[in-house]
């Protein structure tokens, strides 16, 4: 015969609910132990044509990073990538060997963009900048940056989960003389209602 929750005993009752209390914090620690996240931030975005962009690859939420690498592509009718630094986030812990990829503006990619601490020292945890990569905006539209061949170690050089959030560029056109033209000419117009509508204003309280 089953028995109603009001017959359980007290302390059986009590071990449910500690059960349950038990089983909502483990959920509670998977949520909050999400994966790190590999970004991009573009300065400015929009860009105009003509213009140059810094472009910074970053990781937040990271624990222990030791090593890494990955790849970018990129649209090469409205980007040309210019150069590859590294950030200051991974030389916190201490020196570090790396390299700025290849880049191939005919194809739009950067291959390879590496860079690992040196000797015995624990990984870097945290946020940061991990590279800088400069761009020239030779065309206008959107441009995908997309990340590829990614590999995030930490210091025992296992790999470390990461969360990848590819990004976009936009790139606006040049506006052209005639539309510069015009506006002067809008600002002109409206400079000049405005002093006739004060003179009329004068007259008329004279």
């Amino acid at each position: 015969m089953a028995r109603r929750q009001s017959d359980l005993k007290p302390a059986t009752r009590w071990q449910q609910y500690l059960g349950a209390a038990l089983l909502l914090g483990a959920l509670s620690t998977q949520a909050q132990a999400a994966d790190p996240v590999l970004s991009i931030s573009a300065t400015p975005n929009p860009a105009v044509q003509g213009s140059t962009v810094s472009l910074d690859v970053l990781i937040s939420g990271i624990s222990d990073l030791y090593g890494y690498q990955f790849s970018l592509s990129f649209d090469p009718k409205i980007l040309q990538a210019s150069g590859v630094s590294e950030g200051s986030f991974l030389s916190s812990g201490g020196n570090t060997f790396g390299g700025n990829g290849t880049i191939d503006n005919s194809l739009g990619s950067i291959e390879l963009v590496f860079n690992s601490l040196i000797g015995a020292v624990p990984g870097v945890s945290g946020n940061g900048t991990l590279a800088q990569i400069s761009f020239n905006v030779t065309g206008a539209g959107s441009s995908t940056l997309n990340f590829s061949d990614v590999i995030f170690l930490d210091s025992s050089l296992a790999d470390l989960p990461v969360q990848i959030q590819n990004g976009s560029l936009q790139a606006l056109p040049v506006p052209e003389p005639a539309s510069y033209l015009m506006l002067a000419a809008g600002l002109a117009g409206l400079g000049g209602m405005r002093l006739r509508s004060r003179r009329l204003l004068s007259e008329q309280t004279a």
